[in-house]
């Protein structure tokens, strides 16, 4: 049975601990976080020992297995410090996205999870639902074709601002990217164009072109000034055998075999599926659980930090296409 700790008790950070508990294959042993009432609050719900430093955590509780649910600014700058002291102490980890508000900073979590031989995952619960995986299996059997062109939408009303200009370009789209990039390989180029909404401070609504190293086109849509509902995403992929379309990640995917008025369709169950967002995070959390219990490798798992990174690179792309009004070339820009 794997040891598990959680770092970061807010909403998230305590999702993830009573899907731990659930589980049989883990045995929750401690959670984490610099705030008291939280910790204190997490430790009765869970009866489980809190603490406020994740060092001694890790050295007193030994885990094998650890969340990292902080935030911070841009929402991601306070992974960095515990993802690293968790690897460091040689537990595997599970970072919420997105990695890092610094690519440095990400870079560095990947290289240590490497060194370490660990497994390092990020929590991309968007595409972990049987809807999601019922569109890759439609790709991975060929029934898409030769890719031509992606078009993605995310959505939520978010109408504070917030610290950072950039903060919804930054936390919302790694989920985007990470899908686009997992249907359609690597980006090439990226070119962005956004907006500050009436009233606002931030970046708020966003249009990012994008060309892929497999010669495909795309596009992505993002925004927080639009009021939550349903739906919040939509994805579209193309290729010359026909077109897949999955809506709010786990609702319905769609086949449209080119030139047959038949479609495939997959839809939620109304009995045994999804009920809301937060069991989006199980199936997650799950599948990194099991991977880490087989012993698959680091560099087989799925949605992995670096996969997390790469992603997050093409959200920093188009934020210095926006700062510029030039279109960006990945590997120009990160020298690779």
């Amino acid at each position: 049975m794997l040891r598990v700790c959680v770092i970061g008790l807010g909403h998230i950070g305590n999702l993830h601990a009573s899907i731990y508990q659930e589980d049989d294959l883990v045995d929750l042993v401690g959670v984490c976080d610099i705030r008291e009432d939280r910790a204190l609050a997490a430790s009765k719900r869970f009866q489980v020992p809190y603490y406020l430093d994740a060092p001694t955590m890790l050295r007193e509780l030994k885990p094998d297995l650890v969340s990292v649910a902080t935030g911070g600014y841009e929402y991601s700058s306070d992974h960095f410090l515990p993802t690293m002291q968790a690897l460091e102490a040689g537990c595997h980890v599970l970072c919420e996205k997105p990695i890092s508000n610094l690519i440095e900073n990400g870079q560095k979590m990947v290289d240590m999870a490497e060194k370490m031989n660990r497994c390092f995952a990020l929590d991309f619960n968007h595409r972990f639902t049987p809807a999601a995986r019922a569109a890759k299996k439609w790709q991975d059997e060929g029934l898409i074709g030769d890719l031509l062109f992606c078009n993605m939408a995310l959505w939520i009303g978010k109408p504070q601002d917030f610290e950072s200009p950039y903060y919804h370009l930054k936390a919302l789209n790694p989920h985007s990217c990470e899908i686009i990039r997992y249907f359609m390989g690597p980006v090439e180029a990226v070119q962005c164009f956004a907006m500050k909404a009436p009233g606002r401070t931030i970046w708020s609504t966003a249009s990012i072109n994008m060309k892929f190293e497999c010669g495909a086109v795309g596009h992505l849509t993002s925004s927080y000034d639009i009021a939550r509902g349903h739906p919040m995403e939509r994805c579209e992929v193309a290729g010359v055998k026909g077109r897949l379309v999955f809506e709010d990640m786990w609702r319905e995917a769609t086949l449209y075999p080119a030139g047959n008025p038949e479609k495939r369709v997959y839809t939620n169950p109304v009995f045994g599926g999804y009920a809301n967002f937060d069991d989006t995070f199980r199936e997650r959390i799950r599948s990194f659980v099991r991977q880490v219990d087989r012993g698959d490798k680091p560099e087989d798992i799925d949605g992995s930090g670096r996969q997390g990174l790469e992603a997050q690179k093409v959200i920093h792309a188009a934020i210095r296409s926006l700062d510029t009004g030039k279109v960006v070339y990945l590997k120009e820009m990160y020298g690779e």
